[in-house]
This record gives C-alpha cells, sequence and structure tokens, in this order.
C-alpha cells in the first residue's frame, strides 16, 4: 500500500514532493502484457526445447522423457502465468517538461480518484489535508525497451520517479 499527501500546496507521493503549482498535467497510463511477445517468446523456446529435449530423452530412455513432459508443462505454465498478468495503471505527473509516472496500481479505479483529486488540489492549492491511500499499488522493476536497443532495467518501489540500474 502506498500513501499520497496534499498538503499545503504539496502533492507527496511516498517521499517525493510535486508542489502543486508545478504540475503542468496529470494523466494516466495503462500498461498491458505484449501477448505478441510473450507467444513468440514460448514459441522459441518450446522449438529450442523439443530438439535439445528430444536428444535429452533418446539418450536416456523414460528419465528423459519424464524430464522432457515436464520441462514441456513447465513451459506451458509460464506461458499462462504470463498471458494472466493484470494491466498496470500508472499517474503521470508533467511537471517543467519532465513525465513522472509516480504511482502504479492494478487498479484503475485508484488512479482515477488520484487523477481528480490532484486536479480538484490544483484548481484550489489552499485546500485542507488530503490523504489518499493506494491500496493496490504495485512495486517491482520496469524495463523499457524501444526498437533493436534496450535502454535499461529501472527499479520501481510504486512511488515516485524509477531510478535506472
Amino acid at each position: 500500500m502506498a500513501q499520497v499527501t496534499i498538503n499545503e500546496g504539496v502533492l507527496w507521493v511516498g517521499a517525493d514532493a510535486y508542489p502543486l503549482r508545478n504540475i503542468s498535467h496529470v494523466g494516466q497510463r495503462k500498461l498491458t502484457v505484449d501477448q505478441g511477445a510473450v507467444w513468440k517468446s514460448f514459441i522459441l523456446r518450446c522449438f529450442i526445447w523439443f530438439i535439445v529435449g528430444g536428444i535429452f530423452a533418446a539418450v536416456f530412455d523414460t528419465m528423459g522423457n519424464i524430464v522432457f513432459v515436464v520441462v514441456v508443462g513447465l513451459l506451458i505454465w509460464r506461458l499462462v502465468v504470463a498471458l494472466q498478468r493484470p494491466p498496470l495503471y500508472g499517474l503521470v505527473l508533467n511537471t517543467s517538461g519532465t513525465q513522472r509516472e509516480a504511482i502504479w496500481s492494478t487498479r484503475q479505479d485508484e488512479i482515477q480518484g488520484l487523477v481528480y483529486e490532484i486536479t480538484k488540489a490544483i484548481g484550489n492549492p489552499e485546500v485542507a489535508q488530503t490523504i489518499i491511500n493506494v491500496a493496490h499499488a504495485v512495486q517491482g522493476d520496469l524495463v523499457q525497451q524501444y526498437g533493436r536497443g534496450s535502454i535499461g532495467k529501472a527499479q520501481h518501489s510504486g512511488s515516485g520517479n524509477i531510478g535506472g540500474s
């Protein structure tokens, strides 16, 4: 769970502060599983395993066949898990020309509520203190890749901007 606080003209997302007067845009972003990439990876792994595993099963007879079937089962299990991942919704804040994903959640209504409350606070920065708990905040790593080259792996705690590694 993450906490978002609006107090004295400042938006606090965890330990990160965003002065309301510097926020030029509030919105949301949706991330979904790239099903094409998941299927492509599954097919490639199966192709490789059928070649390597077929040789392994031929050499080790019964034990090789058992290992072959177990690995195929694991590949199918990984496919199902990847395809069932829920979409993620992020709170996007634009400040001084910089776009930041401040917090991520698995619930769209939580992010929509944050957008509404922050927009209301921008219109009236002297509003009383508001505390919003994001019960379904997401923590983990965000990996972004554009085109052929990876721009790296970024760690994200569920609040604030991402830090590269």
